[in-house]
């Protein structure tokens, strides 16, 4: 398959500008330096680095899942665009809002989201699907913290 870059450019930049955005308008509220955390709880420079990583990769597999001529592709595509929606305003709640308990609810909903994609991903293209993997298990690792910011705070 011959790589179209500047397919493969807009569907990297879209996540990683849209999440650079959510965590540019809840940073500065951002109170996680202030919570009582839990000892696993790594420092807060650790998941901006994550999550470009993990963003980088949903582009990647869009981007894939875009190319792809699967008649799946657009359901498989609408699901991709409903976890990152989910996603974005998890920060919202659990940032600006701090809405800890709410925003554990919906980490729950984007994990099962999360899954939901990369079966429709896995249907498409196997590497697709498998690159949401590292997502996946940050995602129950950020939920398991989420939840012990419940019971600390």
């Amino acid at each position: 398959m011959k790589i179209d870059f500047k397919a493969l450019f807009i569907s990297i930049l879209i996540p990683v500008v849209l999440g650079s955005l959510v965590g540019f308008l809840t940073g500065p509220s951002s109170t996680y330096s202030d919570l009582v955390l839990p000892n696993f709880a790594p420092p807060g420079i650790v998941f901006p680095i994550v999550w470009t990583i993990l963003y980088t990769l949903m582009g990647i597999s869009s981007y894939i899942i875009y190319k792809s001529d699967s008649y799946n592709k657009e359901e498989a595509l609408i699901v991709y665009g409903i976890q990152l929606v989910i996603n974005l305003l998890w920060s919202f709640w659990f940032f600006t809002f701090k809405f800890y308990l709410f925003s554990f609810i919906w980490i729950l909903l984007l994990i099962f989201f999360v899954v939901l994609m990369i079966k429709k991903f896995l249907e498409i293209s196997k590497i697709s699907g498998y690159l949401q993997i590292p997502y996946l298990l940050w995602l129950i690792f950020a939920s398991i913290l989420n939840l012990a910011v419940v019971f600390l705070n």
